[in-house]
């Protein structure tokens, strides 16, 4: 079961805003077992939605909108939508008494509704309408020769209660949807290509309903297994099965074997073991802190840290002795050692992360070029440093540092659980 999805407005075409709709739509589509096959934006243009429409019914059994209904002379989806399937606009009693409900709710008792607010009472005479719990705009489904076509407002919160609370439920009794299954597997420290390479033999085995997917990320990959059908047994088997061999190959550029960010696999690992961790930042300037404590229960794990630009601070807080500052700057292993073994003297952690380096785009030399990195993990029996090189971007930069600390952090995880 194939499905489309169709933003309309200027405001994304222009960038004013991020089309989060689709997104959001297209991970609970395939939680259910519907594929998406394309997403399109098209501006406030009737000719444009017409076209759209017509191209979508073409490609998908499904075509699901969002946008371009209110009460102002710019949502026009709904008279186009009338024009496409040639009918009239009628009013919806259900409609507009969820009109006044909620301009009772908002504004008090009311004498009269302004023309321009009933009218997003008007729909299209062949919908069936959606009430919409959460605002004045209704949800409009049609079933049209097979295709079923869902307009829904595109202010972000009505659109999902609307789709969880209605929408999902009828393409649920409308269909017989497959199963799908989804695992994924998280890796650190290894390119695409490599990994490509590494496994491809695994991949060339694969079923024609089972398809592997490369997702790469500054530093990650995850290898992400989906398989379709209606023995949903028989799927979680196979694709545990083809897991367990790409594990096995892959070995210890594993991180997780589930669908959650790097930092939050270290936490649970930590967690697990009863662990603590600090950090003391200067060019990721505190990114690294934020990575970990957007994870809630961070704190059972998560001391803290300290953002250490200037040598002063390095002094102060971690540690740092002034002649190892002076005497091999900043961005050394010299310095990136005293600030890690200070973070875990001073904070009192089991396990600490230390980087400095020059983020750029300016503050390089010839000898310490801009992307200029030292990364220091250690923990009470061992310390662990590197030197990286990125590039000359600054907020790739400190991303790169971010990631490739924790990678090295995980794997002085690992040496502790195979010792």
């Amino acid at each position: 079961m194939l499905a489309e999805i169709i933003t309309i407005g200027d405001e994304i075409l222009i960038g004013q805003i991020i089309d989060s709709n689709s997104a959001w739509i297209a991970q609970r589509l395939n939680a259910i077992g519907i594929r998406v096959k394309q997403i399109s934006s098209v501006s406030d243009d009737r000719e444009h939605i017409l076209t759209a429409l017509a191209e979508a019914s073409v490609r998908v059994d499904i075509i699901l909108i969002t946008g371009g209904l209110g009460p102002t002379k710019d949502d026009i989806t709904k008279k186009t939508l009338a024009e496409y399937f040639g009918v009239g606009l009628i009013e919806n009693k259900e409609a507009l008494e969820n009109v006044e409900k909620i301009f009772k709710r908002l504004r008090g008792p009311l004498t009269e509704l302004l023309d321009v607010n009933k009218q997003q009472a008007l729909v299209p005479e062949n919908c069936e309408v959606i009430i919409n719990q959460n605002g004045t705009a209704p949800g409009m489904w049609f079933n049209k020769d097979g295709k079923i076509y869902m307009s829904m407002p595109g202010v972000p919160h009505e659109m999902m209660y609307m789709m969880e609370g209605a929408v999902i439920p009828k393409l649920k009794s409308t269909f017989k949807l497959p199963f799908i299954v989804h695992k994924t597997i998280l890796t650190a420290g290894e390119g695409e290509s490599y990994l490509a390479e590494k496994i491809a033999d695994i991949e060339n085995s694969l079923p024609p309903y089972i398809k592997l997917a490369y997702l790469p990320k500054l530093g990650q990959v995850r290898l992400r297994l989906s398989a379709y059908g209606d023995d949903e047994t028989l799927l979680n088997n196979e694709v545990s099965e083809y897991t367990a061999k790409i594990v096995e190959r892959v070995g210890n550029s594993i991180i997780a074997q589930e669908d959650i960010p790097l930092e939050k696999a270290i936490l649970n690992l930590m967690a697990e073991k009863e662990l603590t961790l600090s950090t003391g930042e200067s060019c990721t300037g505190g990114y690294i802190a934020h990575l970990i404590t957007q994870h809630p229960g961070s704190s059972k794990v998560y001391f803290g840290g300290a953002v250490s630009y200037s040598y002063e601070l390095k002094e102060s807080i971690l540690g740092v002795k002034n002649e190892t500052l002076w005497q091999y700057g900043a961005v050394s292993k010299e310095t990136v050692t005293e600030m890690v073994q200070g973070a875990l003297l001073n904070f009192k952690s089991d396990y600490a992360i230390a980087v400095t380096g020059i983020a750029g785009p300016d503050g390089g030399t010839p000898e310490k070029p801009v992307g200029t990195v030292w990364i220091g993990v250690a923990n009470a029996e061992k310390t662990i440093t590197k030197k990286f090189q990125f590039g000359n971007k600054r907020l790739q930069n400190i991303e790169r540092t971010a990631i490739a600390a924790l990678n090295m952090l995980h794997r002085l995880l690992r040496e502790l659980e195979t010792n």
